[in-house]
């Protein structure tokens, strides 16, 4: 937020710069700056942006180039480009020259002997690999502290761990580059990893605290342990065929862990924040939980991914199998469904978790109620202590929406705010600003006359 705020600010005063560059330079304050300063403030422009205010005078030429972060992101105008366009496969051939031609332009530019940001993202085939690896060298040779590195969902890239190992060394025992013993957070997106080579980067990067993997296909198991690890945030995202994972982390805070089967979590004093995929049925809840028992009682976060609401219907969760957490002071449930299940059987995790203070609800629906049919749904009601905020996501206005939100008003004593959230419709047959808008009426309309005066309610 103070970024964004800064970045504004910052286009002002350089506008104010230029305009001011006519009347005198003695006017122009900001250019008075030390250099150190200016630099720092363009670190959090773009890259464009910052190679721009080139055009100020002579004294902001050479400025950008100095810039300690060098993000390359294009992903997102790149997918908005391929929607409009007729001839999507010519289009994205161009758009990578264009991209590479980009890069190898501001890295022959750059002048910093030290990178604290170095990020890649875009759609690249196996034809950019070594474009890909002198990126990386470069990034590694000025030491790099953040790096990400995010060949999107279809390039069909095959760029393995070898970018890990330095390449001079032929013949010898391979060892890791240099410069990786400098990252504090690496970010790894589609790239062909195995659990060895993750275990190479963890064993070798002594300042590692961050580490996310998505998209890692060749990824099964996985071992993140050692004592001397300052690992604290991981984040094990969409691995199709990862078994796996053991986790003994002394300085661990957070974990997200999504398509897995056995989780074993051993020494990790310092976990809090959870994030786990699971089915919805009450065995493998219950197997989450057993997994969880060696942190269960120090968790203040936890967050469930139902794959499918219907079968939690059908088995209904089992409270008294649930374990005591005293900590638990904010839980959220995403699940997905049609649309026409009942929601109130979420609350049992409410009650089994009376500390709550924050209960978060992502409810994605692909379809639009048939009828406004009445749910019947044998719950205990009974009154939650704690509870102060309910934030429900994919509010409609069906009766399954009005059911939970009658309980969350009777039954939490103390809650303090509501927020409703209308997006959450993934059904390719529904236009999101209709329903988003016929949402946010009803919540009005159905919502508003029943919250109490002492209850706020926030429709975004």
């Amino acid at each position: 937020m103070g970024g964004k705020r800064l970045r504004i600010d910052t286009n002002f005063q350089l506008k104010k710069c230029a305009k001011k560059r006519v009347v005198g330079e003695d006017d122009d304050r900001i250019s008075q700056l030390p250099d150190d300063i200016l630099i720092d403030i363009l670190s959090f422009l773009s890259i464009n942006e910052a190679a721009r205010t080139s055009v100020l005078s002579s004294r902001w030429i050479n400025l950008w180039k100095h810039t300690p972060s060098l993000n390359f992101d294009a992903l997102s105008a790149l997918r908005n480009k391929i929607q409009e366009s007729s001839d999507w496969r010519k289009l994205l051939k161009t758009e990578r020259r264009n991209y590479r031609r980009w890069v190898n332009s501001v890295l022959r530019s750059h002048k910093s002997t030290t990178l604290k940001e170095f990020i890649i993202r875009f759609d690249l085939n196996n034809s950019y690999k070594s474009s890909i690896a002198r990126w990386l060298d470069f990034a590694f040779a000025r030491q790099v502290q953040t790096l990400e590195l995010d060949l999107g969902i279809y390039s069909n890239c095959l760029f393995s761990g070898e970018f890990l190992y330095d390449r001079r060394s032929v013949g010898a025992p391979k060892s890791m580059v240099v410069g990786f013993k400098s990252l504090k957070s690496l970010t790894l997106r589609y790239i062909d990893m195995t659990g060895g080579d993750i275990e190479c980067i963890l064993h070798n990067c002594p300042l590692l605290e961050q580490l996310v993997v998505h998209g890692a296909q060749r990824m099964s198991n996985l071992e993140v342990c050692g004592s001397s690890l300052v690992l604290k945030h991981l984040k094990i995202v969409n691995c199709y065929d990862f078994i796996s994972l053991k986790v003994s982390a002394p300085r661990l805070t957070s974990l997200t862990v999504k398509m897995f089967e056995e989780l074993l979590l051993e020494h990790v004093p310092m976990l809090t924040e959870v994030s786990l995929r699971c089915d919805s049925c009450s065995i493998s809840i219950k197997r989450v939980f057993s997994q969880l028992s060696c942190c269960i009682s120090q968790l203040k976060v936890l967050c469930l991914q139902l794959i499918c609401l219907q079968y939690s219907i059908e088995q209904p969760i089992e409270l008294c199998e649930f374990p005591e957490m005293p900590k638990l002071n904010k839980l959220v449930i995403k699940c997905c469904a049609t649309g026409d299940e009942s929601l109130v059987r979420l609350t049992a995790f409410m009650r089994a978790f009376p500390y709550l203070e924050e209960f978060v609800l992502k409810y994605e629906w692909y379809r639009l109620p048939r009828e406004d049919k009445v749910m019947k749904d044998a719950i205990v009601r009974s009154p939650h202590n704690h509870l102060k905020v309910f934030k429900f996501c994919g509010y409609y206005g069906r009766t399954i929406d009005a059911e939970l939100l009658s309980y969350i008003l009777e039954k939490c004593v103390v809650l303090e705010k509501i927020i409703i959230d209308p997006s959450g419709a993934i059904s390719p047959d529904t236009d999101e600003l209709d329903v988003e808008h016929t949402a946010r009426k009803n919540a009005k309309e159905h919502i508003e006359p029943h919250v109490p005066h002492h209850v706020q309610l926030v429709v975004l």
